[in-house]
């Protein structure tokens, strides 16, 4: 009998899309990883520690783009000279069908998990949705929304490059923990889950 071979491990870029974001957070294109940085780092630090208002600036920075603007047009129109070498500014069909199908999907994705707790009764499903939830409130306590956002591109740009680099150390103590908490799941689902009632006695009758 041959060796069983083990299963082909799918590799962190392609498990990212292997397109722009993938190399982005892979760090394989650095301006993109640097830009995306520094500019979460700068907006991090205008809107928390300087406390500049997000609206104020914002219309203030489109203010001075449009007065550059006219300004550099009128004087190309009088000096002859190029104009502002400004792109096609319109989003193409198939991008907002794109972006539509994505959200379509992901909103029947929250109808059905909502239909199943309201109707089906799932409890283990209300359960960890519940539990989810509190997990995200008790951390969105510590930080504001900003600083979860400036968190979560940090990780973004980090844990791809750590986990891409040990992926097999990282995997085997990863599948470690997760027989630990089925382990604990199971002890919890069969003291307390399936002991509640999934229908009521009455329902039973009715049908």
């Amino acid at each position: 009998m041959g060796e069983s071979v083990p299963p082909r491990r799918i590799s962190v870029h392609q498990a990212l899309g292997g397109g722009l974001v993938a190399d982005v957070l892979l760090w394989k294109k650095w301006s993109g990883g640097v830009l995306l940085l520094t500019s979460t780092a700068a907006s991090w630090f205008l809107f928390e520690r300087a406390g500049y208002n997000l609206l104020s600036f914002v219309a203030n920075v489109l203010l001075l783009l449009v007065v550059i603007l006219f300004l550099w047009a009128k004087s190309a129109s009088l000096l002859n000279r190029p104009l502002p070498p400004l792109p096609d500014m319109e989003i193409s069909e198939a991008s907002v069908v794109k972006a539509a199908d994505a959200l379509h999907a992901w909103i029947n994705r929250v109808l059905s998990i909502a239909r199943d707790i309201a109707i089906g009764r799932n409890w283990k499903l209300f359960l960890q949705v519940a539990f989810c939830l509190w997990l995200v409130s008790y951390i969105g306590s510590f930080f504001n929304f900003l600083t979860l956002v400036y968190i979560g591109v940090v990780l973004s740009l980090s844990v791809p490059v750590v986990y891409d680099k040990y992926q097999g150390h990282i995997d085997e103590k990863l599948l470690v923990a997760n027989r630990v908490i089925q382990t604990q799941y199971r002890k919890i689902d069969d003291s307390i889950l399936k002991k509640i009632p999934l229908r009521s006695n009455k329902e039973k009758k009715v049908q």
